[in-house]
């Protein structure tokens, strides 16, 4: 899953970027309301972890925005203030749930996996389509008929976590260099190939039947021969 951090403390930002990505998330910053609010509104988000006290707009200006632009993306509201009516006002404004400062690094992990749970984002410790299986935690990819399996380096963990959970679905090119590059990246497209590839020869190392398939003009798809496969 990709997260955006809005918040204007830059230590805390970038502390809370590390905890992400040490979960193998991956994690962008945005140090004010009217950055973060462009970057969010890019669509390109499973999870907005927003501050209320923010320079040039305030995280309820941010969030009514992404409301009114239809944005449903799952937001955790931070904030020092813990008084009921500040509470109340960020929920009231679109927030899925409210975390006051300081907090625990666990309970805000807690809190985003069950924002996205109503989402539909289900976080379980591996994904498995056909004879595959991601495991999140290793970033490891497995054979589970052979008992295969290999390591992954951290793109090629990012690029199989976006297919198995966009099974049978034509991913565009834009889609994956902006998921997994970055909405702001300099990649360009012969990157997301570059992946593809070494991706490819994963799959092929452990003997998997699953298969990412070019889909001219497109993008890549995740298929099994059958053209069926399994969550």
């Amino acid at each position: 899953m990709r997260i955006l951090i809005i918040e204007d403390e830059f230590s805390l930002a970038d502390v809370l970027a590390a905890a992400f990505q040490k979960e193998n998330y991956l994690a962008d910053t945005a140090y004010d309301g009217e950055s973060g609010c462009l970057q969010a509104l890019t669509g390109i988000y499973d999870a907005i972890v927003l501050d209320v006290m923010l320079p040039k707009m305030n995280g309820y200006e941010v969030l009514k925005k992404l409301r009114k632009e239809n944005m449903d993306t799952p937001v955790l509201m931070l904030t020092a203030k813990s008084e009921l009516d500040d509470k109340i006002k960020g929920l009231d404004s679109g927030a899925d749930d409210y975390l006051t400062k300081p907090f625990e690094t666990r309970e805000l992990m807690a809190r985003i996996r069950a924002i996205t749970r109503r989402k539909g984002i289900v976080e379980n410790d591996s994904l498995t389509f056909g004879d595959l299986e991601l495991n999140l935690k290793q970033c490891t990819i497995s054979n589970t008929a052979n008992s295969q399996s290999v390591q992954l380096g951290k793109k090629e963990f990012q690029l199989m976590e976006l297919f198995l959970r966009n099974q049978n679905q034509i991913i565009t090119r834009e889609q994956i260099a902006e998921k997994i590059w970055g909405f702001e990246s300099d990649a360009e497209y012969n990157n997301v190939e570059v992946y593809i590839s070494f991706t490819r020869r994963k799959l092929n190392f452990i003997g998997a039947t699953a298969r990412i398939k070019a889909v001219r003009g497109v993008g890549y798809l995740l298929e099994l021969p059958s053209g069926g496969g399994k969550k």
